[in-house]
């Protein structure tokens, strides 16, 4: 005899509990519930979403500090400050994994002098040598990582790109298939 859950108890519960635990018991009911599981399993949009609110709130914060010259988190990874596992460093380049990977492989690639490139917007023509170095750093990277076949090399440029942090990075992508368009 199957189990039988009330669509009340469902309802009540989602915002609680991960509708997902709930989709083995419908089935199992032998009832035809289908029309209650897309609205409980849409609830989990709000999350996606928030996250997603969060990270272009974080962004426009991190502007209003944007030009400020004060050190940032990349500024205390390069001092030693803040623990980091480095994947590569030479004297003008670190890189090192991201604590927040989007990717099996997700690497960030940064200067160690920022000379005013917060962002790559900022560029002017005597940054021509320091971004050349990212991008080779960022080869190097994928070669260390095993994904020279396939990888995604991303630069958020100010806070409508949800840009964090501003020290001008490179966020290298691989290990996994990259679907197109990106974002």
């Amino acid at each position: 005899m199957a189990a039988t859950i009330p669509f009340s108890l469902i309802r009540n519960s989602s915002a609680l509990i991960s509708p997902r635990l709930f989709v083995p018991f419908v089935k199992a009911a032998n009832h035809n519930f289908s029309k209650f599981i897309l609205p409980i399993q849409s609830r989990r949009l709000p999350f996606s979403t928030g996250a997603t609110n969060n990270e272009e709130t974080a962004a426009k914060a991190a502007a209003l500090d944007a030009d400020s010259g004060a050190p940032t988190i990349f500024d205390k990874i390069i001092h030693k400050e803040i623990p980091s596992s480095i994947v590569y460093e030479d004297e003008k380049v670190l890189a090192f994994r991201d604590i927040n990977p989007q990717a099996p492989v997700h690497v960030l690639v940064i200067p160690k002098f920022r000379d005013g490139l917060t962002q790559l917007g900022k560029a002017d023509p005597r940054h021509e040598e320091i971004l050349g170095q990212l991008l080779y750093a960022a080869k190097i990277v994928a070669e260390k990582e095993g994904i020279v076949d396939g990888f995604r090399v991303v630069i958020n440029n100010g806070p409508s790109a949800c840009q964090s942090v501003y020290h001008l990075h490179l966020h290298v992508l691989g290990g996994r298939q990259m679907k197109w368009p990106p974002g």
